[in-house]
This record gives C-alpha cells, structure tokens and sequence, in this order.
C-alpha cells in the first residue's frame, strides 16, 4: 500500500512540476515581491530603522524569507482550485491511484517551488551585502524550519484550494499571512510597538520563528526561540492537514 501509495506521488509530483517549468514566471513572481520589499526597506527606510545590527539586511532577511514563502503558497492554492473546476480530481478518481496522492504532489510541488524562489531572495540578499558565518549544521537548521515553515502554510493553502468558490478566493487567503511578519520582530525590534501591538507580536508564531533564524545566521544562542518556532511549525502543520484531509475527503465523496 505504502509502495503503491509512493508510486503515484511520484508520478503525480512528476504532472506538477512539468506545469511549474511551462511557468517558470510564478517562481519569479513569487520571488519578486519580496526582493522588492527588501530592496526598499533597505535602502528607502533602512537607515532611519534602529536594530541594534550592524547590517539591516542582515537583520531582516529573516522575515522576508518567511514572506517569499506566504507568497509562494498562494500559487497551490490556485493550483488546486484550477484542478477541482477542471475536472482532473474526478479523472483521477476513476483511477486506480491512491486518492491523498494527488494532495501531496501539490504540496511537494509547492515545496520544490518555494524552496527555489528562497534560494533566489537569499542570492540577491547577498548581493546586497547579506553576510553569515554560520556554518553548515546552522544553516541546516534553518533549511529545517523553512521546510516546516512552508509544510505548513501548504497544507493551510490546500484548504481554500478545495473549497473555495471563485479563482480569487482560492488566493486571497494569503494575504493576512503575507502581512503577519510586519506584525513581528521581522522588521524592527518588538520592544519599539506600543503595548497592545508588542504583546501580539511577542506572541505570535512568526516572531519566535524569525528570532531563531536569526540567532542561528548570527551564531548567536537560539534559547527557547528555536523549540518555539518548531513547536508552532509542527503544531500549524498537524492542524492543518487534518483539516485539509477533511475538506478533501468531504470534496470527493
């Protein structure tokens, strides 16, 4: 069943990524939008922006890293949408193929994708003077949460992919993610908000996610900040793939 089950994956990963190399334009797409933001907050606000880091891209690349990926997950979810009104989960069904495997060829498709525009910001990044002495088990460890990261958010997109009505729709969900890490430490320091702001950012899931990979680009101690940002990756990935399991079995009965 398991072997059956990765079989058809493959095979379906293989569908998906063929329609992502006919498009490369949503890679560059997704990757742009956050390369512009770096670019103007580095060099339009940049130098009115107090951090404490001798380098503000170097301080905020966290946090676009976390934004290249909110905006990369939209694509899924249209993807998906795209699939259910034209009829291919129905062919699919009259197959004999494992019926989860067409989710996840979406979701590694997404991934395969992000982790690609990723690589893009984080090239520019160091065109514009992004430096770490990290070495390679840090660097790991942020590859680590970015996955998770983006596992996550995939599987939240996959909801609104299937249930949604209209094309925009399907999309729009990820705007609010896309604005949360201005709500976090991404950009300035917490303890520069007012109160109200500041305990919601101290308290959110991207904070603690973007202070542990900035701790570890830095080499500085991770602390508690690390098993945080795993904890809420993890647990944003469990709920939602139930809920998304849910939603697709509801979607093909």
């Amino acid at each position: 069943m398991a072997k059956h089950f990765l079989g058809d994956t493959v095979v379906l990963l293989g569908r998906s990524l063929r329609h992502i190399t006919r498009s490369p334009d949503t890679i560059i797409t997704t990757a742009v939008m956050p390369i512009a933001m770096m670019l103007m907050f580095v060099y339009v606000f940049g130098g009115a922006i107090r951090t404490g880091s001798d380098s503000y891209v170097n301080y905020m690349l966290p946090g676009i890293l976390l934004i290249t990926v909110a905006s990369g997950i939209a694509y899924t979810a249209f993807r998906l949408f795209t699939d259910m009104k034209g009829g291919i989960f129905e062919r699919f069904q009259s197959m004999p193929i494992a019926r989860s495997s067409v989710l996840w060829a979406h979701v590694l498709t997404s991934l395969v994708a992000n982790l690609i525009s990723l690589v893009v910001v984080v090239l520019v990044a160091l065109l514009m003077g992004f430096r770490s002495a990290a070495g390679a088990p840090a660097w790991l460890a942020v590859a680590g949460i970015l996955i998770l990261f983006t596992l996550a958010l995939t599987w939240i997109a996959v909801i609104p992919g299937l249930s949604a009505k209209t094309m925009e729709g399907a999309s729009a969900f990820s705007y609010p993610l896309i604005f949360l890490p201005f709500l976090s430490s991404a950009f300035v320091p917490t303890d520069t908000m007012p109160g109200p702001v500041r305990a919601f950012a101290e308290h959110q899931p991207v904070t603690s996610i973007v202070n542990a990979i900035r701790d570890l680009f830095t080499e500085q101690p991770v602390g508690t900040d690390i098993w945080t940002a795993l904890a809420w990756c993890v647990g944003i990935l469990i709920v939602a793939f139930a809920f998304a399991m849910r939603t697709y079995r509801r979607k093909i009965s």
